[in-house]
């Protein structure tokens, strides 16, 4: 089991819940529009935002947001060290570095001096774009080289006393993310932030995403998420919340399983069930909605449900717990089975 990590009273590791996150696209010294963002990303289930410190003015704005957020904030630094230290100091609840670009030892050791002053975590996150040269030329770009870059940081970090350390291994594949991160917790027991980087745009990276992510966690490896994509950063937690409902590791919000359709159905099973599937994308009290493309099977095939539909030719039947409770019309079905699902919630 991986140690526990708290990051401005999040937990992760140590066999805590799941935690989710997602990165601004806001620049951080753009205090009131980072406000905001983070109040709508919290809202939607973000449990940590991060984001890019570019300049120092970034690295100072730190406990100004956190005035007017109630979510863990990590500074993300790339190239200058000295920005880590900035961050840690203006009030980042955890930083996050890149072994391929922080720069030698001596750096890290002044980073872990203050990460120490101000006991907040870092997370070491290696990417393949980012893998030391020494680990690059002697094994290639690989699970191996990619492990080993990050550890190597993990490690310099524990020898100038740093223990509250999480480390990230991504690629663009899932193949080789999952690879990477089996190697980092066969060797370490680091908490993980795991994902796929530089995913894509929405579809393909939510698919690229749940490969990688389903497969680690249903492991149990994995203690943290993001699920990245070239889409507004709400998205990426909805599909975080979405993969880790499918893994029955959290309840959260409503879930529409529903008929593939074939040649028994005989009512707009598809239209329908986008359209329920609408209707409660902003509920966040855990129910599950059947609709199911014809009555032959459909209440026995979602009995778990808390509510369902099942259609026919001759108009359509719900149900709740594979009890038939009302026959509609196809008609009325709108107006009857919302007003069932909003009794379900009530």
């Amino acid at each position: 089991m991986s140690r526990k990590v708290i990051i401005g009273g999040v937990t992760i590791g140590g066999g805590e819940k799941t935690a989710v996150q997602s990165m601004s696209t806001l620049k951080i010294s753009d205090t009131g529009k980072a406000a905001e963002q983070a109040r709508i990303l919290k809202e939607a289930g973000c449990d940590i935002l991060r984001f890019s410190v570019l300049d120092e003015a970034d690295a100072k704005s730190f406990a100004e947001l956190k005035k007017r957020v109630d979510i863990p904030l990590v500074a993300d630094i790339h190239f200058d060290y000295r920005l880590a230290i900035k961050a840690i100091d203006g009030g980042a609840d955890k930083i996050r570095i890149n072994p391929g670009n922080v720069g030698g030892e001596d750096k890290i050791r002044e980073i872990a001096a203050a990460l120490k002053s101000a006991k907040i975590p870092v997370r070491v996150g290696s990417n393949t774009g980012s893998i030391e040269k020494e680990f690059l030329n002697k094994y290639g770009r690989n699970e191996i080289s990619l492990g080993e870059s990050a550890l190597k940081n993990a490690r310099c970090l524990e020898k100038y006393g740093v223990s509250d350390i999480v480390v990230s291994v991504k690629a663009s594949d899932a193949p080789l993310t999952v690879k990477a991160n089996k190697y980092i917790a066969e060797r370490a027991d680091y908490p993980l932030h795991i994902g796929v980087t530089e995913a894509g745009t929405e579809y393909n990276g939510v698919v690229k995403n749940a490969v990688a992510i389903g497969a680690l966690l249903s492991e149990g490896i994995g203690d943290t998420i993001r699920v990245s994509l070239s889409a507004d950063p709400v998205r990426e937690v909805v599909a975080a919340k979405a993969i880790l409902s499918a893994l029955k590791l959290e309840s959260y919000g409503a879930e529409v399983i529903a008929c593939p359709t074939c040649g028994r159905c005989a009512w707009d099973c598809m239209g329908f069930a986008a359209k329920t599937e609408e209707y409660v994308k902003n509920v966040k009290k855990p129910i599950k909605i059947a609709v199911m493309g014809c009555v032959v099977n459909g209440p026995g095939e979602a009995a778990d449900a808390d509510i369902g539909v099942a259609g026919g030719k001759d108009g359509c039947v719900i149900f709740s717990g594979g009890r038939i409770i009302k026959k509609v019309r196809e008609e009325n079905l709108e107006k009857e089975f919302f007003a069932e699902i909003d009794e379900c919630l009530k």
